[in-house]
């Protein structure tokens, strides 16, 4: 048995909301150590790098928890609809976020985002073939859609922070699409 091998002995939860749940949890590794870590309970994510032969789309919208009011990045959105898969709330997100349905669908990868803190996992996907489509988006959502020129990729690479946007459009990139 490795040093690095635990086990989960216990936990609390601390807080439970609409989005997350937090719990504090121990672990004890092979050599007996016991550790408390914070935990960031989440349903999980699905995001679209969705392009036509001239433009990739992106939305720009507020994004309070880094004080951005207009954060880059591509569709995207929980994983909130009980039974849906991931494949379908990236769908489901891409008609909300721009109003458009993909004739194809190629998964890209999926990551956790940050697993330092929390065990959400980011499903990405590549959607061509775009048309229009109708979704409702939540009332609260401040979004403007933005196409992107594909000739200026590095251009919209450097305009986001975003983990999800960085790795679908350098995954665009290597791909040789832009």
């Amino acid at each position: 048995m490795s040093d690095r091998h635990f086990e989960r002995i216990g936990a609390r939860t601390v807080y439970e909301g609409r989005i997350v749940q937090v719990t504090v949890e121990r672990f004890r590794y092979a050599d007996g150590e016991e550790v408390e870590r914070e935990v960031v309970h989440h349903r999980g994510a699905a995001a679209a790098v969705a392009h036509d032969d001239e433009h990739v789309w992106l939305v720009r919208q507020p994004r309070e928890t880094v004080g951005d009011p207009d954060f880059l990045e591509i569709p995207a959105g929980r994983l909130d609809v009980d039974g849906e898969t991931p494949l379908g709330a990236a769908q489901r997100e891409l008609a909300e976020e721009i109003g458009k349905a993909a004739a194809s669908w190629e998964p890209i990868a999926g990551f956790a985002s940050s697993v330092g803190m929390t065990d959400e996992i980011v499903h990405l996907f590549h959607a061509t073939g775009l048309t229009d489509a109708e979704g409702h988006s939540d009332e609260n959502e401040r979004i403007e859609v933005v196409r992107w020129p594909l000739a200026d990729l590095d251009g919209a690479i450097a305009a986001t922070r975003d983990a999800k946007t960085l790795i679908g459009l350098l995954w665009l990139r290597a791909r040789g699409i832009a």
